[in-house]
């Protein structure tokens, strides 16, 4: 009988069943879709170009042991990214920093609006948008409510549907002003791009002889759970059971539907070499979509066309489209807790992942708590 079940493919799967099979323990891996990866899933298509099908993903750590643990099974392109926002027709960079200022204010004004900054914040540093808006000094509370009113509220709003305000900090902190020209998204120690993709790299983490994989499978047509037991084909389970999908769908909606943010997303091949002058360009105060990207750039291809995807944020609807991110206001973590406490009656049984354990989670995250919870498991 199988003594390891994992649901999910994507990267929090893929790591953790890996970490089992290194360490002599046989894995069975099962996902709905027939492909793996999750949302990282991409692929070469018919121009030459690496299509990222559920959106832009970066690689990004500061985690020495992620960076080691998945080098394993890529090699590396360097990649620095860099986001223009539309801001009224003007492109400038976000997060927003010193060259955003001086692109979209008057000089005078800008050079004034620098020198206060520094002083106040102090040069090379960031900051959050909500402790400028609150700050002290006039003139740096007009122009935090200018960058909050032009780079974040329409953008918020548009993206989660609720106002910044509603939301929790984890997302209004994401995006820092910077008091500097620091142009890159991610300022972190490791930032690559894996040079055959994602997909070849999660392939390469479930490659092993002790990790057996059914994709196309639905999980919840096998696996029930009923009254503090797992049931696998209608026997008790009682091997170990870490589950990365939709903590509502497992526990058959006991609670409600829980909400998420999903994507809608257009593709077209332009006939031209670029078609924009960074990869990801958001539109913060025009368009019905959030943003573009354009996929050639990630990789530096040279190809005579070029392939951009426009990306439409989507309320969720159960059996309609995909959940892809949970909306962090406080009425549903306390809707996710009770399925959390739920999963707790069930001792062998571990929630992992952004839907599972529903909070936004960086894909070196997704790798490092997969790592950790590994290393719980086996008293490390």
């Amino acid at each position: 009988m199988e003594k390891i079940i994992i649901v999910g493919a994507g990267l929090s799967g893929a790591t953790i069943a890996r970490m089992f099979a290194d360490g002599g323990d046989t894995v069975t891996v099962i996902d709905k879709r027939d492909t793996i990866g999750g949302n990282v899933y991409d692929y070469v298509d018919k121009n030459g170009i690496r299509v990222q099908v559920y959106g832009p993903h970066i690689f990004h750590t500061d985690y020495e042991d992620v960076f080691e643990f998945l080098s394993r099974f890529t090699e590396w392109n360097e990649y620095e990214h860099r986001v223009l926002a539309n801001v009224k027709g003007t492109l400038v960079p976000v997060p927003f920093n010193l060259k955003s200022l001086f692109d979209l204010y008057p000089k005078d004004k800008a050079e004034r609006i620098k020198e206060r900054l520094i002083a106040e914040i102090g040069e090379g540093n960031k900051v959050s948008i909500m402790q400028l808006v609150q700050n002290e000094n006039k003139e740096i509370r007009e122009f935090a409510q200018f960058v909050y009113n032009n780079i974040f509220y329409l953008y918020t709003k548009k993206q989660w549907g609720f106002s910044p305000s509603q939301l929790g900090k984890e997302i209004m902190n994401r995006v820092p002003v910077y008091i500097s020209y620091e142009d890159r998204y991610f300022t972190d120690k490791y930032q690559f791009m894996p040079k055959q993709g994602f997909t070849e790299m999660v392939s390469n983490i479930l490659r092993h002889p002790r990790i057996q994989l059914k994709l196309g499978k639905d999980a919840k047509k096998i696996i029930s759970l009923y009254d503090g037991k797992i049931y696998l084909n209608g026997k008790e389970f009682e091997g170990t059971l870490i589950y990365t999908g939709c903590v509502d769908e497992l526990f058959d909606y006991k609670y409600g539907v829980l909400p998420y943010r999903s994507l809608k997303f257009k593709f077209k091949t332009i006939k031209k070499e670029s078609f924009q002058p960074a990869a990801v360009v958001n539109y913060t105060t025009s368009k019905k979509y959030t943003r573009i990207t354009e996929f050639s750039k990630f990789t530096c291809e040279q190809t005579d066309k070029t392939d951009i995807v426009k990306e439409y944020s989507k309320r969720f609807k159960k059996g309609k489209n995909i959940p892809y991110y949970p909306i962090p206001i406080e009425k549903n973590h306390i809707h996710h807790k009770k399925y959390a406490d739920e999963a707790k009656n069930y001792s062998n049984l571990y929630l992992l992942g952004r839907l599972a354990q529903y909070k936004y989670i960086n894909m070196d995250d997704a790798v490092k708590n997969a790592m950790d919870l590994y290393r719980k498991l086996k008293g490390d």
